[in-house]
């Protein structure tokens, strides 16, 4: 995400399991330059991820260091399998 500052992205979690990542890019307006090609566009953009069942939505974090944007989602621990039940035979 080069040039957007961590203020300018929003990292969201929509309907319980989709992650939304948006962000909005300004036009910097310089008096003396001169623009023959601008390499990265302007505008809004906007992605989501469906994240997977065993996703913990509580330990989501995200870091944006030197353009990259990093999202980390950590997995809820599987869960144990259910024991055995024994049942008692009695002999009348």
């Amino acid at each position: 995400m080069p040039g957007l500052g961590s203020g300018d992205i929003k990292v969201q979690v929509e309907d319980e399991r989709v992650l939304v990542i948006s962000g909005e890019r300004q036009r910097e307006e310089k008096e003396d330059a001169k623009y023959l090609r601008m390499e990265r566009r302007m505008g809004k953009l906007m992605r989501k991820f469906v994240l997977p069942e065993n996703a913990d939505m509580e330990k989501i974090s995200a870091v944006c260091r030197d353009g990259v944007l990093t999202v980390s989602v950590e997995k809820l621990p599987p869960p144990e399998p259910k024991k055995p039940k024994t049942i008692q035979v009695q002999v009348a």
